[in-house]
């Protein structure tokens, strides 16, 4: 008896060490798979267009001036680049220095879907939920961007996590957390407006929580309130080329975006279809369960607010306002997964999860397919840029408006040629990716012969040399280039540019 005495304390400490571990385990697991596929591989990629404007047009050495260069040009509210301009203070302007705090962000992302999932089924909710975030593609993707859509999507969850415990809690904490985790959603991405905006309606319409939210949706609005002269100051700065992209394509492009990726449509339709298989069949699965179980309540609000955030500024580009860009509907897709983690744990819950495990896998494979896959990856310029360093003298180099500011983060000391001025050269690189002018190839003016072609990745290249510096102007150099996008000139901070007006 005195030997089972002894043993009973030391069971229970067993008990205690374990049931923590059981809790959080699968949790951690999830956090060290979303943060090895983040990590390893941050600086694996070029930096394209977006990415590289950031540190070569926009972070100053001033806060002051980064934040005028933000209203002037940009178009997205501040907070990401106060984060950048401190990581860049901190860590530097590498890419790697630059991507962390998005890494950061996605990995938080998934620590917040597992109390979502909780939220709306439990804990087998709570896993499938944080392991989908963990794995998706979209997600993956902006995990590794230096820009703000990773930051957007932690600030979108944590306000849905916060507004559906403020639901249930009704108390002025919660409150508070909802109204602070609202306001750095909108500050991070104006899109957040379609989420945070009809979950505070919801929180005021309720008789239950009204009167415990007036205050935190008040300070949510004067938030909203001082961001709207930035908002006109950008005045949808940068946006043109959402109207050039079809309205029927960007919608298209909206399933493919969730389910291979920012990156996934050289996959094809097939494999996008193979990805979705499984939450159709999830659909089908749980789909009662979600429409009709008095248990289902949170799960239908959240397909509420996230068909809300998806389909508002769909209407809105209807009817001519029109900032429809599939990336900036990425703040919706966290209650979206949230919905699809539901449908899958049915009170049958083994084919659920074996429904949800087959889509993770999928999700998984096109994550590690964008690792392995140049073609899939962002354009490398990097790569392009270490064979226009090989061989730089005095050179001018025209390439399409998309690879301007890579190419000037690249090699810095490229700057772009005024409007109505010459420059000496004696080498010209015409870069681009295809499809090609049928002129490609040709001498760009007299004097000059190819060299060199070759391709980098898909971004193609043609340099031309002269024996002798030849000044031309910049209307001659940006009228001769080898793809049909918008053209750019870019010459050495030593050539010897003249402003005197040409004529060729």
């Amino acid at each position: 008896m005195s030997a089972l005495s002894a043993a009973a304390p030391r069971t229970r400490v067993a008990l205690a060490t374990e049931r923590p571990l059981a809790k959080w385990g699968p949790l951690a697991a999830l956090l060290v798979i979303g943060a090895a596929l983040r990590l390893s591989t941050l600086g694996l990629q070029s930096f394209w267009y977006d990415e590289a404007f950031t540190p070569v047009h926009v972070l100053h050495h001033g806060l002051a001036a980064t934040m005028r260069s933000v209203a002037h040009t940009e178009n997205s509210p501040p907070l990401w680049y106060l984060v950048a301009w401190l990581d860049v203070r901190v860590l530097g302007d590498g890419a790697v220095a630059l991507r962390l705090p998005s890494a950061l962000a996605g990995i938080g992302t998934i620590a917040v879907a597992w109390p979502i999932g909780e939220e709306l089924g439990g804990r087998l909710c709570a896993l499938v939920s944080a392991a989908l975030v963990a794995v998706n593609p979209l997600f993956f993707w902006y995990s590794q961007e230096a820009r703000t859509y990773s930051l957007f999507v932690l600030a979108s969850a944590l306000s849905l996590l916060f507004f559906l415990r403020a639901r249930r809690l009704r108390t002025g904490r919660a409150m508070a957390a909802f109204a602070l985790s609202g306001a750095l959603a909108l500050l991070t991405h104006y899109f957040a407006v379609f989420l945070v905006v009809p979950m505070a309606a919801l929180l005021v319409a309720e008789r239950a929580t009204r009167r415990a939210a007036l205050p935190a949706v008040a300070a949510l609005a004067c938030v909203g309130g001082a961001l709207v002269p930035l908002l006109a100051a950008q005045g949808g700065h940068g946006t043109q080329w959402i109207g050039r992209w079809a309205l029927s394509s960007r919608l298209q492009a909206i399933p493919q975006y969730y389910l291979t990726g920012y990156s996934g449509a050289p996959l094809g339709h097939g494999i996008e279809l193979l990805v979705a298989l499984p939450i159709l069949a999830g659909a089908a699965l749980g789909a009662r369960r979600l429409l009709l179980s008095p248990q289902g309540q949170a799960a239908r609000l959240v397909a509420a607010l996230a068909a809300v955030a998806i389909l508002a500024p769909i209407l809105l580009a209807a009817v001519g306002a029109d900032y429809l860009a599939p990336r900036n509907l990425v703040g919706a897709m966290v209650p979206l997964t949230a919905v699809v983690a539901y449908l899958f744990v049915p009170g049958a819950a083994r084919p659920g999860l074996a429904l949800a495990a087959v889509l993770a896998a999928g999700f998984l494979a096109v994550c590690v397919d964008v690792d392995l896959s140049p073609r899939l990856q962002r354009g490398n310029w990097r790569g392009l840029a270490r064979e226009l360093a090989s061989s730089r003298r005095s050179a001018a180099i025209t390439t399409v408006e998309l690879g301007g500011a890579p190419l000037q983060y690249y090699l810095p000391d490229l700057s772009v040629l005024p409007r109505h001025s010459r420059v000496a050269v004696a080498e010209i690189d015409e870069t681009g990716y295809s499809p090609l002018r049928p002129s490609a190839g040709r001498a760009p003016a007299p004097g000059f012969s190819l060299r060199a072609r070759g391709s980098v990745d898909g971004l193609v290249f043609y340099r031309f040399v002269s024996p002798v510096a030849r000044t031309l102007s910049q209307a001659r150099l940006r009228g001769h280039v080898i793809t049909r996008a918008r053209p750019v000139v870019l010459v050495g901070r030593a050539a010897h540019v003249t402003s005197a007006p040409a004529r060729g």
